[in-house]
């Protein structure tokens, strides 16, 4: 199973982006390169091995600025690149992966819409934000639409981790509106907001 992972929330200085797809990364120069063709920075990246599975993670920050990236857009950017260069130097990755139907030799079996139910999820953790979670078929851009739906209620997006694996798409955002968790109405106004956009013919809904 290859595996996408963006992580905004463990470390304050720098984006975390985590890949692995069981022993078969090398040192991945070439996600570097790609990496810095946006203008990003790699200030240190670790490898190490959970069984037959290797992981490599990358600490990236911007150039210009030195910091994470916020930036819904870059997010999506790095997540993209990171899946085309797999694709690329992993063509068997290619039907594993929702990219595969667009970029890859062979598309998924699966087909996303009607194999893949979408669930959403609002829980609340500590009186000042509420954790949402999202898990739904992969597809390009999915990111930056999900941060723009949540804007548009003008709920607030404090950190994201952003989790690509396989097919699917899950995705968990703190988040807050006024500066305060989500009430029980606010929380049906976001569900049924990303619902309508996420719409797939079985979607679960689990809002608290």
């Amino acid at each position: 199973m290859p595996i996408v992972l963006i992580d905004q929330e463990s470390d304050s200085e720098a984006t975390i982006v985590q890949l692995s797809f069981g022993n078969r990364l090398g040192a991945l120069l070439d996600t570097m390169k790609a990496l810095k063709d946006l203008g990003l920075d790699v200030s240190k990246g670790t490898v190490s091995t959970e069984g037959l599975v290797k992981q490599t993670k990358f600490f990236i920050t911007q150039s210009d600025t030195g910091r994470k990236v916020e930036d819904p857009d870059m997010l999506e950017r790095i997540r993209l690149t990171i899946i085309n260069n797999l694709l690329k130097y992993h063509p068997e990755s290619s039907e594993l992966l929702a990219m595969g139907e667009v970029f890859g030799i062979k598309a998924p079996k699966k087909k996303l819409d009607d194999d893949i139910k979408t669930r959403i999820q609002v829980k609340e953790d500590g009186p000042k934000r509420s954790l949402l979670y999202i898990e739904t078929a992969d597809r390009p851009g999915l990111l930056v639409e999900i941060i723009k739906v949540i804007a548009d209620v003008n709920i607030d997006v404090e950190s994201a981790e952003i989790d690509t694996e396989g097919l699917v798409a899950k995705d968990t955002f703190h988040v807050s509106y006024g500066g305060a968790a989500l009430n029980s109405s606010m929380s049906q106004v976001l569900v049924n907001c990303l619902r309508y956009y996420l719409r797939t013919p079985e979607t679960d809904i689990d809002s608290y």
